[in-house]
């Protein structure tokens, strides 16, 4: 392998880069000219020059190299995250030109249509719900929903249940002690059952495992309604092995254990913590405020007894918390 040869970027080491790098740990340092193939290792920082003979390279401990290494994934991810938001922005005026009336576009002849404006998006879910009558899924991504986003939803969800359909609703866990949203359960008469994870994907709206809804901006301007087939397939798939994973909330709560002093959130924020995500992407992707989020990353340092960041991160790795059985 040549320097010419090597195409990947600098946040990921090739095989034959962690092979050296391994035998850089063996040794205690390796010639310089071995990395010449491999610029990657020298490039990530995990092999750096040897203070003592420059001619020689000394690994970077592992404690050290994976944090190193991870980081550098995540700015790659937020490099491509903001790329595709600037994409979405480009895209968002033409993918409206060729919405037309949701039914008339090339795409929706292949089962997808793109709705453009709440108006129109609610009058398609308006449309659908009152068709169906079999099943309603739903993932609510995000700590709380509005109280106007309740009462619009309320009537639809109600004529449903009305019919005899089944209603099954995928939450955060920050939801749990949300009274709006527990009010708005208690309210509904029917089949019902909610449940929570940590982290959810983009909101989804599935009716009778025929029709979906997915929003197509961060605006939630724009939306796609699915029918799909193999698309349909998929979405109810990727539904149910969330659903098998999360925990009851309504009409039965059932409340996660507390191992050792930390509780489940916490846990939540540490694994995190340990792939290296700041505090805003925590609060985030766990569906809570970032003073939320602090609090509990004080309590969680507090446990365990850490004085710093890094000795959090470090002291959750040898705590065992994260271990699946732990």
């Amino acid at each position: 392998m040549t320097p010419q040869a090597h195409e990947h970027g600098t946040e990921v080491v090739c095989q034959d880069g962690l092979q050296l790098y391994a035998r850089a740990l063996r040794e205690g340092t390796v010639p310089e000219h071995d990395a010449d193939a491999v610029p990657c290792v020298t490039q990530s920082g995990i092999l750096q020059p040897d203070v003592e003979d420059a001619r020689r390279l000394r690994p970077l401990v592992p404690t050290l190299a994976l944090p190193r290494l991870l980081h550098r994934m995540e700015e790659d991810i937020a490099r491509r995250r903001r790329a595709e938001s600037r994409l979405t922005e480009v895209f968002e005026p033409l993918l409206a030109l060729d919405a037309g009336d949701g039914r008339n576009s090339s795409s929706a002849v292949d089962g997808i249509a793109i709705l453009h404006g709440m108006d129109r998006i609610n009058e398609a879910i308006d449309r659908v719900t009152h068709e169906a009558s079999q099943e309603i899924l739903t993932i609510q991504p995000g700590g709380r929903r509005s109280p106007a986003a309740l009462a619009v939803a309320l009537p639809r969800e109600q004529r449903l249940l009305s019919r005899g359909a089944r209603m099954r609703t995928l939450y955060q866990h920050t939801t749990r002690h949300d009274q709006a949203v527990l009010a708005h359960f208690d309210s509904l008469q029917g089949d019902i059952e909610v449940r929570t994870l940590d982290e959810l994907p983009q909101r989804l709206l599935m009716l009778d495992r025929t029709v979906a809804f997915i929003p197509a901006n961060t605006q939630r301007t724009l939306a796609i309604e699915v029918r799909h087939r193999p698309l349909i397939t998929y979405l109810v798939t990727v539904f149910d092995r969330l659903w098998h994973l999360a925990t009851p909330m309504h009409p039965q709560a059932v409340q996660q254990p507390t191992l050792n002093g930390i509780t489940p959130r916490q846990r939540a924020i540490a694994a995190l913590l340990i792939e290296g995500h700041t505090d805003n992407v925590i609060a985030e992707r766990l569906g809570m405020n970032v003073r939320t989020a602090r609090v509990h990353i004080a309590k969680l340092a507090t446990t365990l007894g850490s004085e710093s960041r890094a000795q959090l991160g470090y002291l959750i790795g040898q705590s065992g918390i994260l271990d699946p059985e732990g």
